[in-house]
């Protein structure tokens, strides 16, 4: 069988897509500029925590809630939603996730190099999620 490696398609959607440092994510986080959307697990929210006013939206469902056709649309996750940047925990699903979006007709969509690690380490504030 021939197929791609997941490797290979993140590297293919980051040459189409806007990759940003965690340095100018705070900035415009700082600045009140974007909407942080974290993609990972909800598993990994409650046991890592999450950015704190960022919306979780799971990579699984990502399409699917952003999607005005679709039953399982959430119009709360994108009501009144700045440029969208995307993270999860490295950067590798965040990337296929902002190429998604934007081949879905998305324009003000980005991702963050290096994901929550990195954007713990520029100082955002973690706040812990609370199982439901």
């Amino acid at each position: 069988m021939n197929i791609k490696s997941s490797q290979t398609l993140v590297e293919e959607a980051q040459k189409s897509i806007e990759t940003l440092s965690s340095a100018e994510v705070k900035t415009l986080y700082d600045n009140n500029k974007i909407t942080l959307i974290d993609v990972r697990d909800i598993r990994e929210l409650w046991k890592e925590g999450t950015i704190e006013n960022s919306k979780h939206i799971p990579r699984g469902m990502l399409e699917f809630w952003l999607d005005p056709e679709s039953t399982y649309y959430q119009s709360n996750k994108i009501k009144d939603i700045k440029k969208m940047v995307l993270f999860c925990a490295l950067g590798w699903r965040s990337a296929l996730a902002t190429k998604s979006l934007l081949d879905m007709g998305f324009k003000n969509v980005a991702h963050v190099d290096g994901g929550f690690d990195a954007l713990k380490k520029s100082g955002l504030k973690v706040i812990v999620k609370e199982k439901k």
